[in-house]
């Protein structure tokens, strides 16, 4: 007999409530909002000042105006070329931002998953510190 009725519902809602507002999903959410949020200024510092900056060292008032023509189609490679020095500031920005969270939390010791319960373990450890079965360290 199939389930049905409000029980149904609410554990649906359950679920639906424990996944939506569990902490990785919401630490997930956090990070992509924030990625946007620096995505978005480190764009407009590329457009607003460093393109402007690096285009009147060579003579030219603006990267996006930078076009070249081939048999009547306009290329506008000066809009690529923001968008290529904004991913890398983005890039070098995030790459920081990770150096400088693995400096502060400290490098994690290599894992693995525990044969018998299935949790994780230092890849050195002789005896699981969940379950206590015994184990053969890995070497690296």
């Amino acid at each position: 007999m199939a389930d049905k009725g409000p029980n149904r519902a609410a554990r649906f809602w359950g679920d639906f409530k424990s996944f939506a507002f569990s902490d990785s999903l919401l630490k997930v959410a956090i990070a992509f909002v924030l990625g946007a949020a620096v995505a978005a200024l480190i764009k407009s510092l590329v457009e607003s000042f460093i393109t402007p900056l690096i285009a009147a060292i060579f003579g030219q008032s603006d990267f996006s105006n930078l076009t070249f023509t081939v048999n009547g189609s306009v290329f506008t490679y000066g809009n690529f070329l923001n968008a290529f020095i904004s991913f890398l500031l983005i890039a070098l920005v995030l790459f920081f931002i990770v150096k400088a969270v693995i400096r502060v939390m400290g490098e994690k010791a290599e894992k693995r998953s525990c044969g018998h319960c299935m949790e994780d373990v230092s890849i050195a450890a002789t005896r699981c510190p969940h379950c206590t079965s015994e184990l053969t360290p890995e070497v690296a």
